[in-house]
């Protein structure tokens, strides 16, 4: 897999980016490339906004078991939008999350009174971005790159969350698969991307969270990157993504 990887002497980056000076740096370092990879990326949710937050305070509401209800909760709800994919049933992300989360608890015999279900499912809908995404952001659209969000998540969730975080002017296009009625990896999920740009889709980078979500996109024609923050392993579906990283400075060296 690190063969996969390309390399950024990320020390330099992560000083240069964080004194707001991303572009000066790609001119003036030594190694710095002259061409961009990609026209555009489109980004999962979960590279940007970090989800830890919610398994901290399922383990603060239920201690010793926050680990069970969070992964509980995470399969159930994955399953619950992929049946309802298939089925014809539609329900949005929230709908299901909900839907998800009690079934896990009454799955693993937990009480969930329903203030301690607003408590989560309100974790879930404010999370905080990862510390490197908004100076990496502004690196990327400064270097000229287009951006989008394309996620399971509501439109107005991802347009909320970038707003309290002061990044509502990064993203070209917030695309949301709840327009279509149907999740990834649907190939009608993917393809909001390509109809948004207008862009082939060779020219499109798709920056996934889950390697299930690297799958769908390799399966529908995007280069992919995989941003493996939480160091998963490898599904077993006979594609590989074309990058992967631990954080968004390993992403910039391989776009840029």
């Amino acid at each position: 897999m690190s063969g996969l990887t390309v390399s950024l002497e990320r020390k330099a980056f992560l000083a240069a980016v964080g004194g707001g000076v991303a572009t000066s740096f790609w001119l003036s370092h030594p190694t710095a490339p002259t061409s961009r990879r990609f026209r555009a990326i489109a980004f999962d949710a979960f590279p940007i906004f970090d989800p830890r937050p919610v398994s901290r305070l399922a383990e603060a509401l239920f201690p010793g078991r926050g680990a069970d209800l969070s992964n509980a909760w995470r399969a159930r709800q994955f399953e619950y939008q992929w049946l309802r994919a298939l089925a014809g049933r539609y329900a949005d992300f929230w709908q299901t999350a909900e839907a998800s989360l009690t079934f896990a608890a009454k799955l693993l015999a937990l009480e969930l009174t329903p203030e301690t279900q607003a408590e989560l499912l309100k974790a879930y809908s404010d999370l905080p971005v990862w510390p490197d995404a908004p100076a990496a952001l502004r690196a990327l659209k400064e270097a000229g790159v287009r951006l989008a969000f394309l996620s399971n998540m509501t439109a107005n969730s991802l347009e909320a969350g970038i707003a309290r975080r002061g990044l509502d002017d990064v993203f070209e296009h917030v695309l949301s698969t709840d327009t279509v009625r149907t999740y990834k990896p649907d190939p009608r999920a993917y393809r909001l991307a390509m109809e948004a740009w207008r862009l082939p889709v060779e020219d499109i980078l798709f920056v996934a969270f889950a390697g299930w979500d690297v799958a769908g996109a390799k399966w529908f024609g995007y280069p992919t990157f995989w941003l493996n923050r939480l160091d998963a392993p490898e599904e077993r579906l006979s594609v590989l993504p074309d990058g992967v990283g631990r954080d968004l400075a390993d992403l910039l060296g391989f776009v840029l």
